[in-house]
C-alpha cells in the first residue's frame, strides 16, 4: 500500500535546525555540561587515588592480584571478565575504581527495588491456562520446556487463540497500524525506544489527538534518551496539552549514574486489549523509508489479535507504573480480548529485564539454536557476541543445523559494524553462513527455525540488548505466519552479498583495525 507522505499529521515543533549556540545554552547544553564537570572529577579523584592507594597496599603489584582475584571470583559474564582484567590490569586503581563504581548500582538501585516490587506483586495477574500449556506440550514438548522457562522471569503464559500478522517492511506495519488506530475504542498504550518529528509520528498522532477527543485513554511513554537528539525536555507537556498522557522513562540528568545504562528499548503499542504491535521499528521516518539514511531500511514487525495481547497489556502498564504510587491493571486486563478461536499454534510475548540475573533474551535464542533440526535463520542489525551465544551458533551450524545471518551491508554506527567482522571468522570456520544486505541497513530482529518457531521483537544480538536494556518480542510455534517469516527471509537474502574468507580477508583496513581494537571493550559498548 502507497503511504500517504503529503500528510504530515500534526507537529508540535518548530521547523529548522538549531544553532550551536541555542544548544549550548538549552537544557540539554547544561546537562552536558555537568555530565563532563562531574566525569572530569571522578577522574582527577581516581587519579588521586591511583597515586596514593599503592603507597599503603605496597604497590600496585599487590592491588592488582587483588582484583584480579576478586573479579575471577564474581559471577559477571566470562566475556566481560576477560574486558575488566584487561582495564585493571593497564590501569590498577583507575580500573579497579572505575569497576567499584559500575558494580556498585548506583543511580538505579531505587529504580531495581521498584521494577523488582511491582513485577512481584503482578506477577499473578495473569495465569497460565493449563489446558493449552498441556496442548503446547504434546504437540512440541521442547517449545513447552522453553514456555516454562520464560514464564520463570514474569507473568508471561503461553496462548493459544491468537491471530498473528507478520510485517516485512515498515510502510507494511504502518499502514496497518493507521487503520487499527481509527478503530480504537477505549484506549491506546503506546512505548516506543525512538519518536521522532516527521510523517510516521505526526500521522500516528493526528488520530490519537482526534481519539482522545471522542474519549479514547491514550498514554504514551519513550525512551529518555530521546532528549539527546530527537524531541526537547518539554515533550510530554506538549502531548499532554493534547489529552495524551505522557512521560520519559528515566529522562536525561545531570548526574554521572550507571542509570544511563539500562534504556527502555521496547516498541509495544496496544489496542483496546484485543490488538498489539511488536517488532523493530520505532516512530521516526527511516523505519518507512520516507526519510533515506542508510540506504534502504529493512525492518519487521507482527500484529496480535486475541489473547497474547495481554501479556503486552501488562508489560506496557508495568513500566508505565514504574513511578507511580497507585496501579490500575484489573480493568485494562480484564478488557475482551476478541479470542480468535480458529488461530492456529502457540503464542508466548515476553520481556526481558536487565535488573535481575535472568537473561531471558539470549537463553530463548540459545534454546532455538540447539532444539534446531534444519535451520535457524536470523535477522540482525548487530553481532556482538559473548561466549555463550557464539559457540551456540557454531555448535548448531557443526551438528548439521543451516545457520544463516543477514546483516546489515551499510552500518548505522562503524564500531559495531567493526566489531561484528571480529566474530566472522570463527563462524564461517563452523559452517555459519553470514550474508550483508547490500542496499542498506537490517534493523530486523528475526530468529525462524524449522518452518515450526520464531521470534520476532527487539532484541538484537549485542551486549546492550542481552544485558543492559529493557526488552520485548513474541514468540511463536505453529502459527500460520511462520512460512511468511521464512520466506520474507529468503527475499531478504537474494538482496544480500555471501561473506566468504575471501570477502572477509579484503574488508576495509579501518573496519579491521576498529575491530581489533574495540573487541576488548565490546562488553562496555
Amino acid at each position: 500500500m502507497k503511504q500517504d507522505t503529503d500528510n504530515k499529521g500534526i507537529s508540535l515543533l518548530k521547523k529548522g535546525k538549531k544553532g550551536i549556540v541555542s544548544i549550548i545554552f538549552s537544557r540539554l547544553g547544561m546537562i552536558i555540561l555537568l555530565l563532563l564537570i562531574q566525569v572530569l572529577l571522578l577522574l582527577t579523584v581516581f587519579r588521586w587515588f591511583e597515586a596514593f592507594i599503592p603507597h599503603i597496599y605496597g604497590g600496585t603489584i599487590i592491588f592488582t592480584l587483588f582484583m584480579v582475584l576478586y573479579l575471577l571470583s564474581t559471577s559477571i559474564d566470562p566475556t566481560a571478565k576477560i574486558t575488566w582484567l584487561i582495564i585493571i590490569m593497564l590501569l590498577p586503581v583507575f580500573g579497579a575504581l572505575l569497576f567499584i563504581f559500575i558494580r556498585s548500582d548506583i543511580g538505579h538501585r531505587a529504580l531495581k527495588s521498584r521494577v523488582q516490587h511491582l513485577n512481584e506483586q503482578t506477577k499473578d495477574r495473569i495465569t497460565q491456562d493449563p489446558e493449552t500449556l498441556e496442548a503446547l506440550s504434546s504437540a512440541a514438548p521442547g517449545a513447552a520446556g522453553l514456555s516454562r522457562y520464560i514464564s520463570r522471569s514474569g507473568s508471561f503464559p503461553v496462548y493459544d487463540k491468537t491471530e498473528v500478522t507478520y510485517f516485512p517492511t515498515g510502510e507494511a506495519k504502518f499502514a496497518e497500524l493507521l487503520k487499527q488506530l481509527e478503530q480504537a475504542e477505549k484506549f491506546i498504550f503506546l512505548e516506543y525506544f525512538i519518536v521522532e518529528e516527521g510523517v510516521m509520528w505526526g500521522q500516528v498522532l493526528e488520530i490519537l489527538a482526534r481519539k482522545v477527543k471522542q474519549g479514547v485513554e491514550v498514554r504514551m511513554m519513550y525512551d529518555g534518551t530521546c532528549e539527546f537528539s530527537k524531541l526537547p525536555h518539554d515533550y510530554p507537556k506538549r502531548l499532554q496539552a493534547l489529552g495524551i498522557q505522557c512521560k520519559m522513562f528515566a529522562p536525561i540528568t545531570p548526574f554521572v549514574s550507571t542509570h544511563y545504562n539500562y534504556r527502555d528499548h521496547r516498541k509495544i503499542l496496544v489496542i483496546d486489549g484485543h490488538t498489539a504491535f511488536n517488532g523493530g521499528i520505532n516512530l521516526a521516518d527511516e523505519y518507512i523509508n520516507h526519510v533515506v539514511k542508510f540506504g534502504h531500511w529493512k525492518d519487521t514487525a507482527v500484529m496480535l489479535k486475541g489473547d497474547a495481547v495481554r501479556s503486552f497489556t501488562l508489560m506496557f502498564l508495568q513500566m508505565w507504573n514504574v513511578d507511580e504510587k497507585n496501579w490500575e491493571f484489573d480493568s485494562y486486563l480484564s478488557a475482551d480480548c476478541h479470542s480468535r478461536e480458529n488461530a492456529k499454534g502457540f503464542v508466548i510475548p515476553y520481556g526481558d529485564c536487565p535488573l535481575d540475573c535472568e537473561k531471558v533474551g539470549e537463553q530463548v535464542y540459545i534454546d532455538i539454536l540447539n532444539r534446531a533440526q534444519r535451520y535457524v535463520h536470523i535477522m540482525t542489525p548487530y553481532l556482538i557476541l559473548d561466549g555463550e551465544m557464539e559457540n551456540a551458533l557454531k555448535f548448531a551450524a557443526e551438528r548439521g543445523v543451516d545457520v544463516r545471518l543477514i546483516l546489515p551491508g551499510i552500518p548505522d554506527k562503524p564500531i559495531p559494524y567493526a566489531l561484528a567482522l571480529t566474530h566472522y571468522t570463527s563462524l564461517l570456520d563452523s559452517g555459519v553462513k553470514i550474508y550483508e544486505y547490500t542496499p542498506g541497513f537490517v534493523h530486523a530482529k528475526v530468529f525462524v527455525a524449522d518452518d515450526q518457531e520464531a521470534v520476532v521483537g527487539t532484541i538484537n544480538l549485542d551486549y546492550r540488548s542481552l544485558y543492559h536494556h529493557f526488552e520485548c518480542a513474541t514468540y511463536l510455534w505453529g502459527t500460520d505466519c511462520i512460512p511468511g517469516i521464512e520466506t520474507d527471509f529468503l527475499d531478504t537474502q537474494e538482496k544480500c552479498q555471501l561473506i566468504t574468507y575471501e570477502k572477509r580477508k579484503h574488508a576495509k583496513l579501518y573496519r579491521k583495525v576498529m575491530g581489533f581494537l574495540m573487541k576488548a571493550f565490546a562488553p562496555l559498548l
